[in-house]
């Protein structure tokens, strides 16, 4: 008997951690609905979609299921006179609120969870993601693209920003940027991000960055590749050329997944061959990465080659090869998890900014899951668990701690 008091003891102890953890955060947010016919207190719709959201809901309408299977311990914690939220309610108010002022939210509730965004080392990957059944052919609206910044080191995304279309990244990422804490972190984006004006608003942030470059800077691209030409080339030059760039490089392989992949890294410093280096200021150095992948079955071999400009001047080139290497865990962990356990290619809301929101709820359900110290089961399993088990789903949402 001693044990179940103990562990009814915790439990209200997080759920009064919870609640207060979550009228804190959403004190800033203001609600958008007009004062006539309010039946809901907003921090309690947002709180209840969340909670819904973690407890593997990923529609408004598994919501009301949801809030209706446990309405009675829902208005224990709660206002709710007229019963918990039916789905036409929820999309109501997620179709109001401001995608901006909830993800800035969201990024105040990151910050409650003493993420450590600070110091050298740290890395964040900045990349777009299309919900792909989110348009409206209808009233002619495109499927909503979401910019993420994904903290790698602790599985975490920091913000987001919506989008019409993935063309409009580059003027989504510095908005994006522009909200964060970039001090001594490393900012990876791919070819679409390579522009003068993100790396500015990184270096002038404290940051550091490094870019793919792609054919869409036929110039800039050119120069890397003349750069490493000229690294390569031993031929004895005249006294009227540049010197011969110096180069770093470091090897490394993998086996996995039926393959043997070698990398190359090769670092630069030697800029003298960049004709555009005066368009980028800041930028210290070059990457080359070369990578040659054979399938074991059939022992066939193919080989890519990949450039990046960065700002870095004291990186070594393994670390900058970890960096483009870490750069994709915003596929494997963030990308490919939204898609897998909560099925965001598959939502279909998309009135309003309902889309763009549910969005950020699924970010905070993810960001809430991963920290959980105890976690051994998988994103769609803890969240099964979450919605079985209301002692580990008030321990989740308790997650105030460091």
């Amino acid at each position: 008997m001693a044990r179940v008091t103990l562990e009814k003891r915790i439990e209200l102890e997080n759920e009064e951690m919870a609640l207060a953890f979550f009228r804190r955060a959403l004190s800033k947010l203001p609600d958008p609905r007009r004062r006539q016919g309010i039946r809901y207190p907003f921090s309690a719709l947002v709180t209840i979609a969340l909670m819904a959201m973690v407890c593997g809901c990923d529609d408004a309408e598994a919501m009301e299921s949801w809030g209706e299977a446990n309405e009675e311990w829902l208005r224990s914690i709660f206002e709710l006179p007229y019963g918990p939220p039916t789905q036409d309610v929820f999309l109501a108010v997620f179709a109001l609120i401001n995608p901006e002022s909830f993800s800035t939210v969201f990024q105040s509730w990151v910050d409650v969870l003493r993420v450590k965004t600070r110091g050298e080392g740290k890395h964040i990957a900045v990349d777009g993601k299309t919900s792909r059944r989110s348009f409206d052919t209808e009233k002619d609206r495109p499927a909503i693209h979401t910019v993420s910044a994904w903290l790698s080191d602790e599985g975490l995304v920091l913000g987001q920003r919506k989008t019409a279309a993935k063309s409009n990244e580059i003027t989504a990422i510095p908005e994006l940027l522009r909200t964060l804490d970039l001090s001594g972190a490393t900012v990876t984006i791919d070819a679409m991000g390579c522009q003068t004006e993100i790396v500015k608003t990184i270096t002038s942030g404290g940051g550091h960055c490094l870019l793919a470059v792609k054919e869409n800077q036929p110039t800039l691209h050119a120069d890397v590749v003349e750069t490493f030409a000229q690294a390569a080339d031993r031929r004895n030059r005249s006294v009227d050329e540049p010197a011969r760039p110096t180069v770093q490089a470091c090897e490394e392989s993998d086996k996995g997944h039926g393959r043997i992949e070698n990398r190359r890294y090769e670092l630069c410093r030697s800029l003298d061959w960049m004709t555009t280096i005066d368009r980028w200021p800041g930028i210290s150095f070059v990457l080359k990465v070369t990578r040659q992948r054979t399938v074991l079955a059939d022992q066939t071999t193919s080989t890519e080659t990949a450039y990046y400009i960065g700002s870095d001047p004291t990186i070594p080139v393994s670390q900058a090869g970890a960096f483009v290497r870490r750069h994709w865990s915003v596929e494997n962990e963030l990308h490919w998890v939204l898609d897998m356990a909560f099925r965001e290619d598959e939502a279909r809301h998309r009135a309003g900014n309902v889309a763009a929101n549910l969005t950020t709820l699924r970010h905070f359900s993810l960001a809430l899951l991963k920290r959980d110290p105890d976690r051994k089961l998988g994103i769609a399993n803890s969240r099964k668990r979450a919605g079985w088990d209301r002692a580990y789903l008030l321990r989740i949402l308790a997650t105030e701690r460091g």
